[in-house]
């Protein structure tokens, strides 16, 4: 199956409206929620309106980490940027229960919402194949996928033969995305825009790296996706998210852990990700990551 041409350069962001960020894959621990809530923190601090939209209904993490950010602040007298609307936060434990029909309803109400009021709405979707993330899909004009650099992970997004190693076909969440961009092009004469994240990068293991690469290249041109750095497994992104804090919200005012030269290093990871989705470098805070790497070192 060959699915789409793969897209090379940065689609342009929707006119009228605000853009709909998926973050997107059908496996857990890969990371989605962390690179949600990082995505939206760093745009919020280039000055922009953030929406965010939670549907892993029953674990909430983006939610409660939202909840803990205006605690936190709250509490130290911080002046952090919040989202503009949290939709769906407070309907989370009565849409778990709640048909597929009316649970589709809400989240149609609140996405019409989001996007009227915000530049941006930043979807976090559970690690599972269901409704709503099916339909945050078909809404989405640009798709994040993070994968561990693994192929437990890539399982997810082609098969391979078992013998070489060869790529037979893409997987499941291909295909998911797929009947997304079909959506998309029907619905708006335009298609989406499909990035996926290497996260959690080994040091070591080169060979199967270097196989791994080859396939995702390979199937990148199958199925149109870009691929950009993700984020390596970091003890700071742990450490600040009970907080309702990211790298990009620390400062000479905002430190709740002490700062090290890691740190910076995943600030700059994090603007790294931004430009590879189109969505800028974080100029206006290259002052304080310089101040920081000055104080770390």
């Amino acid at each position: 199956m060959n699915l789409a041409p793969n897209f090379r350069g940065v689609p342009a962001r929707p006119v009228g409206r605000g853009q709909i960020i998926v973050v997107g894959n059908e496996k857990g621990g890969a990371g989605k929620s962390t690179l949600a809530i990082h995505i939206g923190a760093a745009l919020m601090h280039s000055g922009a309106r953030v929406a965010v939209i939670d549907l892993d209904l029953r674990q909430q993490s983006v939610g409660h980490f939202f909840a803990s950010r205006r605690t936190w602040c709250d509490a130290n007298g911080a002046d952090l940027p919040m989202p503009v609307r949290m939709p769906l936060a407070d309907e989370a434990s009565r849409l778990v229960k709640a048909s597929n029909e009316e649970a589709l309803a809400e989240f149609e109400s609140a996405c019409t919402s989001a996007v009227a009021s915000a530049e941006f709405v930043i979807i976090d979707t559970p690690g599972s194949d269901t409704a709503l993330s099916r339909a945050a899909h078909g809404r989405a004009d640009l798709i994040i996928t993070p994968m561990n650099d693994s192929f437990v992970d890539f399982d997810m997004l082609g098969i391979v033969d078992p013998v070489t190693l060869e790529l037979v076909r893409p997987s499941v969440y291909a295909e998911v995305v797929w009947e997304a961009r079909k959506q998309k092009m029907l619905a708006e004469r335009r298609s989406l825009d499909w990035l996926v994240l290497r996260n959690r990068l080994a040091t070591s293991e080169a060979r199967n790296r270097k196989r791994l690469e080859e396939r995702i290249d390979i199937l990148a041109k199958r199925v149109g996706f870009r691929v950009g750095p993700g984020m390596r497994d970091r003890v700071i992104y742990r450490e600040l998210f009970p907080f309702g804090l990211t790298v990009a919200d620390l400062s000479t005012s905002v430190r709740p852990v002490p700062v090290s030269l890691t740190h910076v290093a995943a600030r700059q990871e994090l603007r790294a990700i931004m430009t590879a989705a189109g969505l800028g470098d974080l100029t206006e805070r290259k002052a304080a990551v310089a101040e920081l790497a000055v104080e770390a070192g």
